[in-house]
């Protein structure tokens, strides 16, 4: 049963996103909570440093918006993004997506006769066959497949097919919502929410001092209830119910616990069952993010252009200036290329000047010039940043989207529940998981 009260608390762990999102949702119904971070700071990932010449740098591309930002209270902090586009750079030119890839004869006539071959009547298992039933063989073969084995690490024929579920936009409503862009000028989201309904109502905007603002205004409501440099060790339980956490080499009573943990982590800390044992053998692809400062314009068209070709180390480049232009000092502009890697191997060891002269070689093949007018960069590395969908754990990883199967223990976040969400989704999901919890403790009672 779940009895919250000051000596048995629930525990949280990690105080990102996930972790102060259950945080303020807890305390909203008056329930008492500890929230452990294991660091000196909150905010995990979400975080922003702009450096002396005024360039702004963050552990990826960050997406906010208007919905979010008025859900956490920082709506009067915010400036809507100016503009957004994705291109696609293969065989030498640049197409926008997804409207100039559909115009394209090769790709268009591959998509046609997947859809009337038998292939698109078969059940498709791996990404390979998602891909190839979904947009044709050539689109299949030259772009989404090698995208995907760079951002995972792993062939096509390795991971499941459900990896192609984090597109839910279907075309006809994108091109609804990219008309609405239009007619109201706003940066409209599409492809970032599917815990709610994507709406016309809902648009990228950046918040002022960065997106750890969003954490900031969470944590300003739980400040009391926050312990930094504290790490969770162990979570016990007995009858198949968490009971304690150690913390600091304190045993502390709870009544629940909710983790942000990545999961073979969680699996590595949880005693008295091996319910989650199966979860050890998950993994997650390290990334790197290069952000090169140029002078001038970037000389790229959208703000982001993804690029396939395996003669290129980065799967995707991203301008933010052209969408977030405060961002990056007047005249000058900056680029971010991510580059999927494993912790340990040679890129990830690589000095930061080796991967800027590196990522400068290969701008300067998309962009002639460019290598000239880069003057220096920042290098920023993330060792769990996507979970990979492999086909060996797919009915686990299934298995695990159910829940923990241990009574008073839930999982959120993009690493706790290994899932490919992105940050508004993390918010609604992990209010709704804790919602589930507290609901589930009141049927006890």
């Amino acid at each position: 049963m779940l009895t919250p009260t000051k000596e048995r608390p629930v525990a949280i762990l990690g105080g990102g996103i996930a972790g102060l999102t259950a945080a303020c949702h807890l305390r909203h119904h008056g329930v008492p909570f500890v929230l452990f971070e294991g660091s000196p700071a909150i905010a995990g990932l979400m975080k922003s440093d702009r450096d002396e010449e005024g360039f702004t740098y963050d552990s990826g591309v960050h997406f906010l918006t208007n919905r979010l930002a008025a859900a956490v209270g920082i709506s009067k902090l915010c400036r809507p993004m100016h503009r957004y586009g994705e291109t696609v750079y293969v065989r030498g030119k640049m197409f926008s997506y997804p409207l100039g890839l559909m115009l394209s004869p090769r790709y268009l006539g591959s998509a046609i006769q997947a859809k009337f071959s038998g292939i698109a009547k078969k059940s498709a298992q791996t990404a390979r066959e998602h891909y190839c039933k979904s947009y044709g063989r050539s689109l299949a073969e030259e772009i989404a497949l090698p995208l995907t084995e760079a951002w995972s690490g792993f062939n096509g024929d390795e991971i499941a097919s459900s990896v192609g579920q984090k597109f839910t936009t279907s075309l006809p409503r994108m091109l609804m919502l990219r008309t609405a862009a239009k007619m109201t000028n706003r940066v409209i989201g599409i492809g970032y929410a599917t815990a709610i309904t994507e709406s016309t109502n809902s648009w990228h905007v950046y918040p002022e001092g960065g997106v750890a603002n969003v954490c900031h205004a969470q944590a300003s409501k739980v400040k009391d209830s926050i312990l930094l440099n504290t790490k969770v060790t162990d979570i016990f339980v007995k009858n198949n119910r968490v009971v304690s956490v150690k913390a600091g080499n304190q045993e502390i009573p709870v009544s629940a616990v909710i983790s942000t943990a990545p999961v073979h982590a969680l699996a590595g800390i949880v005693r008295g069952t091996d319910k989650l044992d199966y979860l050890k053998r998950f993994k997650y692809r390290a990334m790197i993010f290069v952000n090169l400062k140029i002078e001038g314009a970037s000389g790229l068209t959208d703000v982001v252009t993804w690029v396939p070709e395996e003669r290129y180390r980065f799967f995707r480049v991203s301008d933010i200036g052209l969408g977030l232009p405060w961002l990056v000092p007047e005249g000058k502009a900056q680029i971010t290329c991510d580059i999927g890697c494993s912790v340990g191997d040679d890129y990830w060891n690589s000095s930061d000047e080796q991967l800027i002269e590196l990522c400068k070689a290969e701008m300067e093949m998309i962009v002639p010039g460019f290598a000239n007018r880069c003057f220096g960069g920042r290098v920023v590395r993330v060792p769990l940043a996507y979970p990979i969908y492999k086909l060996e754990y797919e009915q686990d990883r299934c298995r695990f989207q159910k829940g923990t199967e241990i009574n008073g223990l839930i999982s959120v976040g993009r690493n706790g529940e290994f899932s490919h969400i992105l940050m508004e989704d993390v918010f609604w999901r992990t209010r709704w998981k804790v919602s589930q919890l507290l609901n589930y403790a009141r049927s006890e009672v």
